[in-house]
This record gives C-alpha cells, sequence and structure tokens, in this order.
C-alpha cells in the first residue's frame, strides 16, 4: 500500500507494479491515474487508525509512505507498534525534516555544512536580528508549510512582511511558531536522495527542482514545476562530499541520539565555490523528483525497500538506466495561490503515444465519462526518458503540450540550465 495521492506516489506506484514479487497494490487514498494501477482506498494519508485497520483486514505485506504530513504524526511507529511493515523514517527520525531548528541544530552538532543561523520564537527579536544581519537574507518557518514557508528577503519591507506572515498573522499556522533567520547562499541548488537503512546510505543520482512557478526561475514559490535526473555538472567528486559530510554525518547524529533513519532522505543543497551547502533535510523521497528517479531505476524497487528494512542495503546493488529523465508539471492557472478545479482533461491518451513518455497523475479524478478532470494544483506530469538531456526535455515539453485542461499552465525550461565551478 502506498499512502499520498500526488505525482510521487503515482510514480511509486507505477513502479513498484513491475516487481514480480506483488501480488495487489492499494493507494490510499490514490488520484485518478493510481486506479489504473491500484486499488484507491478512500482513506486519508493522515488517518493514521483508518490505515492500520486496512492494513490488517487486507493482509498488507509492506506500506510505503513519503508524504511530510503522515510521517510528522508518528505513523511509522504507529504501523511498527501494530506488527505492520512499513518504510519510512519514525516520528522522531522525521524531525529533521518537520522541525528546521532541530535540523539546523543537529548540523551544527554533526558539523555539517550549512548557512550560518539564529533561531527565534519570539517577533521582535527575530526582527531585530534579521534587520541587523542585513540584506538579502532567508527567513524560514521552522514548521511544515507545504515548501511555502521560506522567504528570500531582499529588502527591510520583506523582512517585515515575511516575519509578520510568519508570526503574527501565523499564514502557514504553528510552522511560523518558530523560524530560522539565515544568510542567503548563493548558487544553484540540487537534491540529493539516499536510501537508508539506518547505517548505510546509498546516493541516488543528483536531481534538479524547479521551485519557482515561472520560466526564468520568475514567480512563486511552488511545491515544484519540474526536474530532471542526472545533473550533468555535479561530479563523482561532489557526490562523494556530499556522501561523507553530509548525508553519513546526519545518519550517525540520528542513530546516536536514538533515532535511526530508515527510510530515503534527501537534503537539499546549495552548490558554491565552498562546495555543497545544506540547504534543509527532508525525511522522504522529493515530489517531483520521484518521478524522474523511478523512469531511471532499474532494480525493483521492492527489492531495495526491503533492504533498507532489513538492514541489508550494503548487500544489494542498485542498478540506473543510463541517460536522463525529465519530468514537466501540468498546473492549474493560478497555482501555488487560488486556482479552479472539475475541469475535463484531454490527451493524456496522445501524449504517451510518444515512445518513453509516461504521464503521472497529481491532481486528477475520474469523471462520470470515463476520462479525468483535475482536482488540484499540480495536476499532471509529464516524464520524459531518453540518452540526451536535449532530447529528453524536448520530448516531456511535446507530451505536456498535447495535453490540455482549462488554464493549464507549465515551464518549458526544465533542466535547460548548465553550471561550471
Amino acid at each position: 500500500m502506498v499512502v499520498g495521492s500526488g505525482g510521487r506516489e503515482h510514480a511509486l506506484l507505477w513502479k513498484l507494479a513491475q516487481s514480480s514479487s506483488i501480488g495487489n497494490l492499494f493507494a490510499a487514498p490514490g488520484n485518478g491515474g493510481t486506479e489504473a494501477l491500484a486499488q484507491n482506498v478512500q482513506i486519508s494519508a493522515t488517518d493514521i487508525r483508518g490505515l492500520i485497520r486496512f492494513a490488517k483486514k487486507n493482509k498488507v505485506g509492506l506500506t510505503v509512505v513519503q508524504s511530510n504530513n503522515p510521517l510528522a504524526l508518528g505513523i511509522v511507529d504507529a504501523f511498527q507498534a501494530n506488527g505492520l511493515k512499513i518504510f519510512g523514517p519514525t516520528k522522531e527520525a522525521a524531525k529533521i525534516e518537520w522541525s528546521k531548528a532541530y535540523a539546523k541544530r543537529l548540523m551544527r552538532q554533526a558539523d555539517i555544512p550549512t548557512a550560518p543561523f539564529s533561531i527565534f520564537s519570539n517577533h521582535e527579536e527575530a526582527l531585530r536580528n534579521a534587520k541587523h544581519h542585513g540584506v538579502p537574507v532567508v527567513i524560514k518557518a521552522s514548521g511544515l508549510a507545504k515548501g511555502k514557508g521560506v522567504y528570500v528577503c531582499k529588502t527591510e519591507t520583506a523582512i517585515e512582511t515575511a516575519l509578520r506572515e510568519l508570526m503574527v498573522d501565523r499564514v502557514h499556522g504553528d510552522a511560523g511558531r518558530e523560524v530560522i533567520v539565515e544568510e542567503h547562499l548563493e548558487g544553484p541548488e540540487i537534491s540529493i536522495h539516499a536510501f537508508c537503512d539506518g547505517k548505510t546510505a546509498v546516493l541516488l543520482p543528483p536531481s534538479q527542482d524547479h521551485k519557482a512557478a515561472l520560466d526564468g526561475d520568475r514567480g512563486a514559490n511552488t511545491g515544484g514545476m519540474g526536474a530532471y535526473a542526472p545533473v550533468p555538472w555535479i561530479t563523482e567528486k561532489m557526490l562523494a562530499y556530499a556522501k561523507e559530510y553530509i548525508t553519513e554525518p546526519a545518519l550517525a547524529e540520528l542513530t546516536k541520539c536514538g533515532n535511526p533513519f530508515v527510510g530515503c532522505l534527501y537534503p537539499g543543497l546549495k552548490i558554491n565555490e565552498q562546495g555543497p551547502q545544506v540547504l534543509e533535510f527532508n525525511a522522504r523521497f522529493g515530489d517531483p523528483e520521484t518521478q524522474v528517479y523511478m523512469r531511471l531505476l532499474k532494480t525493483d524497487l521492492l527489492e531495495i525497500l526491503a533492504a533498507c528494512l532489513e538492514g541489508a542495503l550494503a548487500k544489494i546493488k542498485i542498478e540506473w538506466h543510463e541517460g536522463y529523465a525529465v519530468c514537466v508539471v501540468l498546473a492549474s492557472g493560478g497555482y501555488p495561490g487560488q486556482y479552479e478545479t472539475g475541469f475535463p482533461i484531454y490527451g493524456i491518451e496522445l501524449a504517451e503515444r510518444f515512445p518513453e513518455v509516461v504521464i503521472f497523475h497529481a491532481g486528477t479524478k475520474n469523471s462520470n465519462d470515463g476520462g479525468y478532470i483535475t482536482s488540484g494544483g499540480r495536476v499532471l506530469c509529464a516524464t520524459a526518458f531518453r540518452k540526451e538531456l536535449t532530447a529528453a526535455r524536448q520530448l516531456a515539453i511535446t507530451a505536456a503540450h498535447a495535453i490540455y485542461f482549462r488554464h493549464k499552465y507549465f515551464r518549458t525550461d526544465i533542466g535547460a540550465k548548465t553550471f561550471a565551478f
């Protein structure tokens, strides 16, 4: 059973469905597209008791959860207490994501490279510190804010607005009860993911998410408008550094605290002349990074998940297809702000006629006429695989153009940037 309803979950189901060791697949609650692979179960991802009852009744052999909210609520602890196998970190191990203040303190303790920072729970103290720091400065909500709790402030007015929204108006709820004020890091951002079994970390190919809504990294910050992997300018030396000085020290520190991490550890990094530096840690697969990873993964995903749970990750070899995968997110007009839903979707079958194109659903529902309608901000993920990055980009964009729903928009520059250091 895969818990969640986004493009990440559809991609995980797509890959798991290829395993000869799996009989029945369930998606809870799933989306319009997951029904082609699994039985959708109308249980919310945060209804932990309901999920446990279903897993017991249906003899679910493994549950996979990669959504931050149920992890923060302790879904893994609850499943384990009921004798059920589940892939994901415990609540305290996942704290490295659901409390950015905790993560920054852990990084300081483990000497993991990150931006200099201060932590505040008082609005006036945070305001004084941020203004004294000068601009640009980054202000972050410590708690979970659906990827929208980070403010890059380039003026004093922006500082005032960010702290008022977070700490006074509480636009992100309790996520803004505690804030981090930190130095702004220059350089491109990449995503590093690692399968972890509590003691061993195996890095996935580097990927790059695109957070801004519009081409050229303009517009509002979103949950992610597209991704590609691998990143051609990330060297083996950089990856070795990230493993030795970032993922392995984080795992060791969590184990030292009595919270060994089993699951997917995902640090977001800034790359500059000082080397890779951690922006934040996530305790699960990224979205839309998962969509490209599942297109590249050659090894049976179930085999990897089982090795993580059994502490045997070092005993297996994880293989990847040679080439590039690109994901272009098709979003509802207005996202990440207010948007309308319920519009018919056309052209999915047409898009998937292109060789090496797979469309993952993120915010869709089945319509009464057998088609699909929009039901979220991020609606579909057009993914393409090719030996060359340019060809994969062009194919993903072509597939995105083949699909239509009212007010659709997407970025056309996913994977277009290259950097050299």
